[in-house]
């Protein structure tokens, strides 16, 4: 029987779209953005309270705790925020490629290295496959992160009008 131009595909199978998605759905930083929102919530939360452990020795030192105490709260909380944006970025960064790679119509990849770069030019049953898993998968996760970036935001401008007012 020969075989259909979805099901043959020379892309190794690690640098297919799909599988990368795959791969990334399943990797430990990565299920975080999948979960439901308390526990998502939670895990950022972590990340923040974990930063103090670095900001807020460098806030102690810069604003005394027993004199400074909402400077010293607003230093290291912004500190610790700012981790919180690194694990956001990363998550962002890694789920907007694999949009990115869905969303192409063709797919860039190396057979045995660097030096011998190749593209396979989706077939459309694979062009739409790959469309419905950036429409209901990938979306949805970027939206969320979005979301967060601005709430993120919205905590930096917060917490820099109460470092004015105080």
């Amino acid at each position: 029987m020969p075989e259909s131009p979805s099901s043959f595909c020379p892309v190794p199978e690690d640098q297919q779209p799909l599988n990368e998605y795959e791969q990334l759905k399943g990797s430990w930083l990565f299920t975080w953005t999948t979960q439901p929102l308390g526990q998502y919530s939670r895990k950022l939360v972590w990340v923040w309270v974990w930063g103090w452990v670095i900001s807020g020795p460098i806030a102690a030192a810069s604003f005394p705790p027993n004199k400074l105490p909402a400077k010293f709260a607003l230093a290291g909380g912004g500190g610790a925020l700012f981790f919180v944006f690194l694990v956001l970025m990363r998550l962002w960064l890694g789920w907007w490629y694999v949009k990115d790679r869905l969303n192409q119509d063709s797919v860039s990849y190396e057979e045995s290295g660097w030096y011998d770069g190749q593209v396979w030019d989706k077939p459309p049953e694979v062009q739409m496959r790959d469309r419905l898993v950036v429409s209901y998968q990938i979306k949805p996760i970027l939206n969320r992160l979005h979301k967060t970036l601005l709430i993120l935001a919205g905590l930096v401008v917060g917490g820099s009008l109460i470092w004015l007012i105080i």
